[in-house]
């Protein structure tokens, strides 16, 4: 039997979109990797905390809010403490070029997207105007919570 890598995405921080990281989960699924997905809201402790429990391969993290420095720093730190230098991080996002720079300096492969990145999308994978931003539950990817995003639409 072949051993997949096994992968954690996390979302640290206070943001609460989560369709990238669940896109990306499901895409790493069906490469055949294993994907541990820790949910909105991590603390830095609670991600390097499931990274070692799990014992990945390696980390994926999704932060739009903005605090992508000092949330990779505390991760950083957490996982020298652990001894989990070997282990690579990834960081997507909306990532300023020049953040993204110097995340990579201090050894993040760092991505996130820009504007040109988009605009340099096929057709077939841009939303074509007017197209709802929140899916319905049945459009849900099945890494969704349509219980929850359904509760969600019902209170905005």
């Amino acid at each position: 039997m072949t051993e997949h890598a096994r992968v954690l995405i996390a979302k640290p921080g206070l943001d609460g979109h989560d369709r990238g990281a669940k896109v990306t989960a499901r895409a790493l699924r069906d490469a055949g990797m294993e994907v541990i997905y820790t949910g909105l809201r991590q603390t830095p402790e609670m991600v390097v905390e499931a990274a070692l429990q799990e014992d990945v391969d390696a980390i994926g993290l999704s932060i739009l809010s903005g605090a992508h420095m000092p949330l990779t720093g505390r991760i950083l730190e957490l996982m020298a403490a652990n001894d989990m230098t070997d282990v690579p991080v990834l960081l997507g996002g909306i990532i300023p070029d020049e953040d993204a720079a110097r995340l990579r300096g201090r050894g993040l492969r760092a991505g996130g997207q820009s504007r040109r990145r988009h605009r340099r999308l096929p057709r077939r994978h841009r939303r074509p105007p007017g197209q709802r931003l929140n899916p319905s539950p049945a459009q849900c990817p099945p890494l969704c919570d349509a219980s929850s995003a359904s509760s969600r639409a019902r209170s905005s």
